[in-house]
């Protein structure tokens, strides 16, 4: 399971230096065309804004993996032993049955945009492109968050066993 995880991650992070990559390169070649050339180039800004809105959905992934999210921790630092962990699992479960739901959702929303044909104003690409950002993105958060939640249960059951595999 480490080793699924551990791709998954990969392909993550990949995902977001590419966008990232793509995102700085095209803000800044808008200003510069802006402020410069002067052309008529209307495509910077909505491959930025593609990018910039998969590097979100994925980052939000990479938020939850490493606990850099916003979260309201003080009834859970409150706890200890057990139920500390309890509760944690519990509170990672919701997170993988909200995201299993939206996943589920985008999927409808995908194939609408399939069957619609719709492509974007300026790049003509196939609108799927963008709202597969939201499939593919929750589609990560369920497994990778669904993975954790399954190590820390196998923590709490046989903890010197699965110590290891929670730290990923």
């Amino acid at each position: 399971m480490k080793k699924i995880l551990t791709f998954l991650q990969g392909i993550e992070n990949t995902v977001l230096v590419v966008t990232f990559s793509i995102m700085v390169t095209t803000f800044f070649a808008q200003v510069v065309n802006r402020n410069v050339f002067k052309l008529p180039i209307s495509w910077f800004e909505e491959a930025a804004v593609y990018s910039m809105i998969y590097m979100v959905l994925l980052g939000t992934e990479v938020g939850l993996r490493d606990g850099s999210q916003i979260a309201f921790t003080g009834v859970v630092d409150k706890l200890q032993g057990k139920t500390k962990e309890v509760v944690q699992i519990i509170s990672k479960i919701i997170v993988v049955l909200f995201s299993a739901i939206i996943f589920k959702s985008s999927i409808g929303m995908l194939q609408m945009q399939i069957e619609s044909g719709q492509t974007s104003p300026a790049l003509k690409l196939p609108m799927t492109i963008p709202y597969a950002a939201l499939t593919i993105s929750f589609a990560i958060i369920t497994l990778v968050q669904g993975a954790t939640a399954i190590l820390m249960i196998k923590n709490l059951v046989k903890p010197e066993k699965a110590k290891e595999e929670v730290k990923v």
